[in-house]
């Protein structure tokens, strides 16, 4: 059993608030849980509104299917979220 840990630290120029931060970080997550059945949790930054750090939690059989799952979840933050990606750190543990 692998579990893979990605962590995804985005930049959200256009928030103005915590609270418009927070619409932006519960939508983004919910939609990672629910298309890839994962674990996501906002992990950092918390008071700062501009910045959002997600990290995102799954189990696989092998690493090709680890690398394969949290390729596809970057891709879909990348291609779904008006957020720009600033920096991207993948663990296994």
């Amino acid at each position: 059993m692998i579990i893979p840990v990605t962590t995804v630290r985005l930049h959200t120029p256009w928030v103005q608030s915590l609270k418009e931060k927070r619409m932006v970080v519960k939508s983004l997550l919910s939609k990672l849980r629910t298309k890839f059945n994962i674990a996501a949790a906002e992990v950092d930054e918390q008071d700062t509104h501009k910045i959002v750090v997600i990290a995102v939690v799954a189990i696989a059989a092998d690493m090709a299917q680890a690398d394969s799952v949290m390729d596809h979840v970057l891709n879909y933050i990348e291609g779904h979220c008006d957020a720009e990606v600033i920096r991207v750190e993948r663990e296994i543990r």
